[in-house]
């Protein structure tokens, strides 16, 4: 009978402190997703009125037959992609680096180097990122200049300003899938890394079955974590590019707030719910898949 109570108590206890933050999550979470779904159910003239017109699928009717929005999904995807791939490369050769005897000296001041900018305000940065960029006045024209070199197109072209998008959110985000990998690779059984040894495996085969294995639960949270993170990709455009030039740069995110500030609110959520339904979908598929090849 007392144990019982105790453990009612201890779970009493748990509830307490776990109801602040489930209450803010579910008014700052929760709702304003359930409530912008709603909106991508009514007509954009009475979104925001007490009873609002409810017009069905029609909102994502218009969007799926906007060729502007099909180009900058897929637009977002191939940016998705190429992001996560850099990001987590990068993330993955500094962690291995820095977990190595070449760094031994320095190795805190790197690890603060390269996680700084994670913690940096988005738009101070990505403001210096764009001055850095920019074709007329900026550090990096002017530092290619100096050496002799071709200048940079920076945000005047299309496949430059994607690849100046892409190392702006390199520089602020990897620094956090470093600290993932890193923390994961000090804990591995380095037991296992001497038996392999012992037994004649070369240091290649050392990571591919002893090394790698044990670093997937933090490629699968990394990847996980990239995917929503660069699916959704709104300040570095708003800051650096406003979705150009001629579009280059508009991803479902940036075209549905420009959607929004135009006053067509059932299309602008309507995208805004097509994109939170893939990226559902996309990380619960990693997931899933990520639990079968452990099993």
């Amino acid at each position: 009978m007392t144990t019982t109570m105790e453990t009612v108590w201890h779970n009493r206890i748990f509830y307490l402190f776990v109801l602040p933050f489930a209450v803010l999550t579910i008014l700052f979470g929760v709702w304003p997703i359930v409530l912008s779904i709603i909106v991508s159910f009514t007509a954009s003239a009475t979104a925001l009125r007490p009873s609002p017109t409810y017009v069905g699928l029609a909102n994502y009717a218009a969007i799926l037959a906007d060729p502007a929005f099909l180009a900058s999904l897929l637009r977002t995807f191939l940016y998705t992609a190429l992001s996560v791939a850099a990001n987590l490369s990068f993330a993955f050769g500094m962690a291995v680096l820095l977990d190595s005897a070449l760094l031994r000296h320095g190795n805190l001041f790197f690890r603060l180097a390269l996680f700084l900018p994670v913690v940096t305000p988005d738009v101070a940065g990505y403001v210096v990122w764009r001055w850095l960029f920019d074709r007329s006045f900026g550090a990096m024209n002017a530092f290619l200049d100096l050496a002799g070199l071709p200048e940079f197109a920076g945000l005047t072209t299309a496949t430059t300003a994607m690849l100046s998008l892409l190392i702006a959110e390199l520089w602020h985000h990897a620094g956090f899938y470093m600290i993932i990998f890193l923390a994961n690779l000090s804990i591995r059984d380095r037991a296992l890394e001497e038996a392999a040894q012992i037994d004649g495996a070369t240091r290649g085969q050392i990571w591919r079955f002893v090394i790698l294995p044990q670093l997937k639960p933090a490629f699968i949270i990394n990847v996980v974590y990239a995917l929503i993170q660069f699916l959704k990709t709104f300040t570095v455009v708003v800051v650096m590019t406003k979705g150009g030039p001629n579009e280059a740069t508009n991803f479902v995110s940036y075209y549905a707030y420009q959607l929004f500030d135009q006053g067509r609110y059932g299309e602008a959520t309507a995208m805004a719910s097509v994109l939170f339904v893939l990226v559902i979908a996309i990380s619960l598929t990693l997931y899933r898949l990520g639990d079968r090849e452990s099993s």
